[in-house]
Formats: C-alpha cells, sequence, structure tokens
C-alpha cells in the first residue's frame, strides 16, 4: 500500500517534467516522475513513471520507464515496464523490451521486440 500512495503521487499533474520544443538537453534524466519531451534529449531517460514524447520530441538514447506514449522520435533501446504505445507518427529505431505493446496503423519501428 505504501508503493501505491508514492506512485499516485509521482503521476500528480504538478509533479510533470516538461521539456519544451526548442529544448536540446545533452546528458541523462533520472526522475521519479512524469516526464513530457516536446525537444531533444541526446542521452538516456529514466524514470519509475510515465513517460510522453510528443510528435517533435526526440530521444538520441535509451529510454527506461513505467510506461511510454511515443509520438516523435526515439533512436536507442526502449525498456517499457507496462505499456508502450506507439502512435501513427512516430518513429522508434532500436529494440524494444516491453509487456504490453499498443502501435497504431503508420508507426514506425525498425529493431527487435521482446
Amino acid at each position: 500500500m505504501i508503493k501505491r500512495k508514492e506512485k499516485i503521487a509521482f503521476e500528480s499533474p504538478d509533479r510533470l517534467n516538461r521539456l519544451v520544443e526548442g529544448t536540446i538537453i545533452t546528458g541523462d534524466i533520472i526522475s521519479e516522475s512524469n516526464i513530457r519531451i516536446d525537444g531533444e534529449v541526446i542521452g538516456n531517460v529514466t524514470t519509475s513513471s510515465k513517460v510522453v514524447i510528443g510528435e517533435n520530441g526526440f530521444i538520441k538514447g535509451n529510454l527506461d520507464c513505467l510506461e511510454a506514449d511515443i509520438e516523435g522520435k526515439v533512436e536507442g533501446t526502449l525498456s517499457v515496464e507496462a505499456l508502450l504505445i506507439l502512435r501513427e507518427q512516430s518513429k522508434i529505431y532500436g529494440d524494444i523490451h516491453t509487456t504490453k505493446l499498443h502501435i497504431e496503423e503508420g508507426a514506425f519501428f525498425l529493431g527487435a521486440c521482446r
């Protein structure tokens, strides 16, 4: 029960990390709360919560998270504990490790899936 309370706190809208379009971060991002990326990250992204990559969002590095909803581009390995959603405009260049996968028509994926 303690873990559940912590998870709810991390999913709170006021605990959202947001990288806006036009911003570029070079280096790794490590967080316990949700992350929305509309800019670019050149490095690994790790969180114990959800990651949303917007239409213009881009990660060149590995993504390790609880859940992911991707509309942009990722070049690297995706390790998602629960649900991974690839939206129709998404482009993935790398391997996927997840327990649940939803791919919309039009999404592009080049790599292995486990």
